[in-house]
């Protein structure tokens, strides 16, 4: 089994273990333990974090991705990879630095803005600066470890570990432990203590220096990586346009940011397997790219896409068809089902950017960088003009459209470009059948809506009844698709999983 197969592995199962301990967090500890507004304070000043954060890398972790290939000394490790580490250090610091005198400057426009509809945010506004620092080093030491093909740990770290840290905070802080001040700077702490393990880590492999070889960089490669990281500085919006979404629902109220948090949980489920398979596979397309070998960042991103439309759909799928059970079990589970709305639209907008979003990674790596600013800059004012439009007409259901649309407006000319300048496309006809069979499946589920469902209601409304309906159905489901994808041999490396599986 190569590298890639390995990591993806690993980091899956960190991805699961951790969707399991959230999933568990989220619907049957924070729903039953924190108000809404306290769990939309939660949500909001981890996005407002991770949206300065990426904004304060000034394009450092695309340009480890892209630049790494020519500092890298495998064959000579003394050399540290040219003290490639220490260079990744310094402009996150500087970006971090700026952020920080531009948040003190508009510190007050900021407390004007949330201090009728989410006073509580106010409140803890303070903290927003270190867990921003925080999550901006766990995220370049993630991204160091990705290129050095070590993306198992660092996954583990941020899908398990904060997870298990912050359900932590939840239990001490519902219990009436702690205070909610105490609870608010623990639940930010848990992003110190990864932070600290990712780096931890990165000395444990014995390639990183924290001197960087002022002698390997000349003047010619330090102004290519110079423009190409300040410019990549607004393409970090294309992976975290969603951040929009809770930050202007907030100014509506913390309670709705609350009952976003919910539904963007269930539907964030859908892209989880390409956080580790896109980690995993960048550095290997960034290398192709830069060799100038098309054939193979085709067939690489098409086995990406391919693979992740299809796990991708038929998650949404079971999801969707088991909503009603899960809101009926979880503690106030009535309270969220407004939420329903961002599940579908939500989901739908992540299988577009989950699937397509290595296209982004190709044109990066790309001598045609430059047309991403272009790109993201669509996406981010159509992403804001549609959030402002759409939020108060439609509440949060509103702010999913807006994803949708953003994603859609996109990957449009994006991808148009890649095939007309590189010749690269990520569609195949196996891509098709996917969409296909994944429209049947709705439709097939319909017809259970009204030809089964009513049967099963004669039983009552209790919860034994639409669980085992629940259960009922998700096995019929499973096994039309099991069917299907075995069949129509969308892909030899799942039909080999299939069959290990016995299935």
């Amino acid at each position: 089994m190569g590298v890639i197969a390995k990591q993806s592995i690993k980091g899956a199962l960190a991805n699961y273990l951790g969707v399991l301990i959230g999933a568990v967090t989220t619907f049957f500890v924070v729903t039953d333990l924190l108000t809404q507004e306290e769990i939309g304070l939660t949500r909001v000043m981890v996005d407002a974090a991770m949206l300065f954060a990426g904004l304060a890398q000034l394009g450092t972790n695309a340009s480890i991705l892209r630049f790494y290939p020519r500092f890298a000394t495998p064959d000579r490790p003394e050399l540290r990879d040219h003290g490639f580490f220490g260079w990744t250090l310094i402009l996150p610091f500087l970006g971090f630095a700026v952020l920080a005198v531009l948040f003190f400057v508009f510190k007050d426009s900021i407390v004007a803005y949330y201090s009728h509809e989410a006073p509580l945010l106010v409140n803890y506004a303070y903290l927003l600066l270190p867990l921003t620092f925080f999550v901006l080093y766990m995220t370049v030491f993630e991204t160091n470890a990705s290129v050095l093909l070590h993306i198992a740990l660092p996954k583990f770290v941020r899908e398990v570990v904060i997870r298990l840290l912050n359900l932590i905070a939840y239990l001490l802080y519902g219990h009436r432990l702690i205070s909610l001040d105490l609870f608010v700077i623990f639940f930010c702490s848990s992003y110190a203590v990864a932070t600290a393990i990712n780096f931890v880590y990165l000395l444990t492999l014995g390639r990183i220096s924290f001197r960087p070889d002022w002698k390997f960089v000349d003047k010619t490669l330090f102004r290519e990586i110079g423009v190409y990281t300040l410019f990549m500085t607004a393409t970090v919006l294309a992976g975290n346009i969603k951040l929009f979404n809770s930050i202007f629902i907030a100014k509506e109220s913390l309670a709705a940011a609350g009952i976003y948090t919910i539904a963007c949980y269930i539907a964030n489920v859908v892209e989880i397997p390409y956080r580790s398979l896109g980690a995993i596979s960048s550095p290997i397309i960034s290398q192709a790219v830069a060799t100038g070998n098309m054939d193979e960042v085709n067939r690489l991103g098409q086995q990406v896409s391919l693979h992740q439309l299809l796990v991708a759909c038929m998650l949404l799928f079971f999801i969707w068809i088991n909503l009603t059970p899960l809101f009926a079990v979880i503690p106030n589970g009535a309270d969220y089902v407004s939420g329903m709305g961002v599940v579908l639209f939500l989901g739908i907008a992540n299988i577009l950017n989950s699937t397509l979003s290595i296209s982004t990674n190709i044109l990066n790596f790309s001598r045609h960088y430059a047309f991403s600013l272009l790109f993201i800059s669509l996406l981010t004012v159509t992403a804001i003009l549609l959030n402002l439009l759409l939020i108060p007409k439609w509440g949060v259901t509103g702010s999913a459209c807006a994803t949708l649309a953003a994603y859609v407006v996109y990957f449009t000319p994006l991808l148009t470009l890649l095939w007309l300048r590189l010749k690269v496309t990520l569609f195949s006809r196996k891509q098709l059948h996917v969409l296909l069979f994944t429209l049947a499946l709705f439709g097939l589920n319909t017809l259970w809506e009204w030809l089964l469902s009513p049967l099963f209601g004669l039983m009552g409304n209790s919860l034994w009844a639409i669980l085992l309906q629940a259960l009922v159905r998700t096995a019929f489901f499973a096994a039309i698709a099991i069917v299907f994808i075995r069949r129509m041999n969308i892909s030899a490396d799942v039909n080999n999983l299939l069959k290990k599986l016995k299935l």
